[in-house]
């Protein structure tokens, strides 16, 4: 008798927050050939951030709400899954289950974050 796996739970979240909030939650950044990049460190510098992946590439990126990165990962636009990264399936399973909405779901807001 094989387990069945529950299905991935809904998440919602709103669809015009900060690209860094966002990236910070999920942990993957699609290139700009369209690959989806598993994130390993996110160190803020101010307006932008480093971004180091989990196959050890390095990039700056600036903090806005639509930016390509932003508006790929509210689509959910991505040709493939970088080797190297190997994301996990169920990390995958779970951002296909992630939905944005505009007037409904978190704002990933910390305690004590100001707007």
């Amino acid at each position: 008798m094989a387990k069945q796996r529950k299905p991935a739970a809904k998440r919602y979240y709103r669809k015009r927050v900060a690209l860094l909030r966002l990236i910070d939650k999920i942990k993957l950044w699609p290139s700009r050939r369209g690959i989806l990049h598993g994130i390993r460190t996110i160190e803020r510098l101010g307006a932008q951030a480093r971004v180091t992946t989990h196959c050890n590439k390095q990039f700056l990126v600036n903090d806005s709400r639509n930016s390509r990165a932003a508006r790929w990962l509210r689509n959910k636009w991505f040709q493939g899954i970088c080797p190297q990264c190997g994301v996990p399936d169920w990390k995958l399973e779970k951002f296909s289950a992630t939905r944005f909405r505009r007037h409904h779901g978190s704002d990933l807001l910390k305690p004590g974050d100001p707007s």
